[in-house]
């Protein structure tokens, strides 16, 4: 996602817990509404399911619990992201789709280690949009 310096970015802006989030557009097949999960059993805990998308099984990752946040029910904004993750189809459910945009690659700065994780491997920076920081995912 990071480029080089006077490049732009186009991301797609999404909501979690109260924080919003970017994911490179390229990665992001497309956005659905909520749909019939069909749970899979002793699958890690942030993992929702399984969805048929056109005849496509996709597995489904509750982006709350994997980042650590309480679970939520679905509102009228909840949206499934449909992402490519190493050639591999997954669905990320996400609060809300805020916007598509494009963000200057001087915009997004690298993640401290400070605050990074072995499990963050997707954290590409964090970016800053108007008064606003956006993380910004792969």
């Amino acid at each position: 996602m990071i480029g080089a310096s006077g490049d732009e970015i186009p991301v797609v802006c999404f909501e979690l817990a109260g924080e919003l989030y970017a994911a490179d557009v390229d990665h992001v097949r497309e956005i659905i509404r909520p749909q019939e999960v069909s749970p899979v059993p002793k699958a890690p805990a942030f993992i929702e399911g399984m969805i048929n998308l056109r005849g496509k099984v996709v597995p489904v990752v509750d982006f709350r619990r994997l980042m650590g946040f309480p679970p939520q029910d679905a509102t009228k904004r909840t949206r499934i992201l449909i992402m490519d993750f190493n050639h591999q189809l997954v669905g990320a459910i996400v609060d809300a789709v805020a916007q598509v945009t494009r963000l200057p690659s001087s915009a997004i700065e690298p993640p401290s280690h400070m605050v990074t994780r072995v499990d963050t491997a997707y954290l590409k920076g964090v970016a800053t949009m108007g008064a606003q920081l956006a993380i910004c995912w792969t």
